[in-house]
């Protein structure tokens, strides 16, 4: 008896990452394939994974209707051609056009996981055409997987769907794996050619965008600098100048400021996290972020902001603190009182048995087999 085929999507292919772990357990019972955009990501998972089949087909992040009925058509095509018994897609774009695709092209099961939502932070007409679009998603859905409680809620409360949705376990897309998350003497061994002694080092790892708070972040790190000198900010992650670029005014403080050090997009983010003693992350919007996640399993008291997903797993004075997201005095306040080394280490120590108790990767990947296993 052959194994039904499962097509799991994601708009662009560094969002793969979510899947790719779970490969081995899912192909014992399903005939896997990959779908998203082009990109340089596809020579390292083929190359991992070559007895997958990946396929490419563009889809554009943000909305331009010409190009966006050119995908559609493609993955309609591709979806008549493969037969998959389930196509189960995340992030927005993946999640519109895979899902109405799959609904026209008579795909029983058709899954969408979201891992966050943008309509909420937004006001107009675009929040009108983005909530259409979700309400779009969960119409040709025939499953839906709110990322974490905070997600389900603005699905259900702003009447995107009237359907029956649940968060597995509590919530994250892939869980974490906590022994390459840890402290081991590799990492301890690299993030010492990375310590600065004396200083205070804050961290915040992701895309470098309005989107994600940097703007004030930036300027409640700059007024933090001045008083304390013995500071450091450290920003892991891509720039996206296009998409969502960041205030001039921040670009010019970044570059006057010699104690805030970009560093870009990192293979191993463990080491940078190690050698620093505070994580931040100042979004205005997530599902449930796992920078945040990690960043605990690594040991680190955390600030966030009053967001989704941030507020589900940072636990006020236990393992972290929260703010109101863009809010640069709150931030500021936030980083001021982490100075104070003892309430940073009465954070600390709480910070990675929490993760380990909700977010384990085996836990988390298991609710989602079982989920599996019970759709079909």
């Amino acid at each position: 008896m052959s194994k039904p085929k499962m097509i799991r999507t994601c708009t662009v292919p560094m969002s793969l990452v979510f899947v790719t772990g779970m490969l081995p357990d899912l192909q014992k019972k399903y005939e896997m394939v990959l779908l998203s955009s082009s990109g340089p990501e596809w020579g390292k998972i083929r190359e991992i994974y070559p007895d997958v089949k990946g396929l490419e087909v563009d889809m554009e992040r943000h909305i331009s209707l010409i190009k966006d009925m050119k995908s559609l058509w493609k993955i309609w095509f591709v979806f008549r051609r493969e037969k998959p018994q389930i196509v189960h897609s995340m992030t927005p774009k993946a999640g519109l056009l895979c899902m109405m695709a799959a609904r026209l092209a008579g795909v029983p099961v058709r899954v969408h996981t979201f891992t966050g939502l943008v309509f909420p932070t937004t006001i107009g007409l675009k929040r009108k055409i983005l909530m259409i679009t979700d309400w779009l998603t969960c119409i040709c859905a025939t499953h839906i997987i709110p990322e974490g409680e905070g997600v389900k809620n603005d699905l259900v409360n702003n009447r995107i769907t009237k359907k029956t949705i649940k968060v597995l376990g509590y919530g994250s897309c892939c869980g974490i794996d906590l022994e390459h998350f840890d402290r081991t003497p590799e990492v301890i061994s690299q993030a010492e050619k990375l310590h600065l002694d004396g200083v205070v080092t804050f961290i915040t790892v992701g895309r470098m965008v309005s989107d994600k708070g940097i703007n004030e972040l930036i300027e409640a790190y700059v007024k933090l600098h001045k008083e304390y000198p013995d500071t450091r900010l450290i920003l892991v992650g891509p720039e996206e100048k296009e998409l969502d670029p960041l205030k001039s005014e921040t670009m010019k403080a970044i570059a006057e400021c010699p104690s805030i050090n970009i560093v870009g997009s990192q293979n191993d983010v463990r080491p940078w996290f190690a050698t620093s003693d505070v994580a931040v992350l100042a979004s205005y919007r997530e599902g449930v972020p796992n920078v945040v996640i990690e960043a605990g399993a690594m040991g680190l008291p955390q600030i966030v902001t009053d967001i989704n997903g941030a507020r589900e797993i940072i636990i006020e004075g236990e393992n972290g603190t929260i703010v109101p997201p863009k809010s640069t005095n709150a931030l500021y306040k936030a980083m001021k009182r982490m100075l104070n080394a003892d309430y940073r280490s009465s954070l600390a120590k709480n910070a990675r048995k929490l993760i380990a108790s909700r977010y384990e990767q085996g836990f988390v990947r298991q609710c989602l087999y079982d989920f599996y296993d019970e759709i079909l």
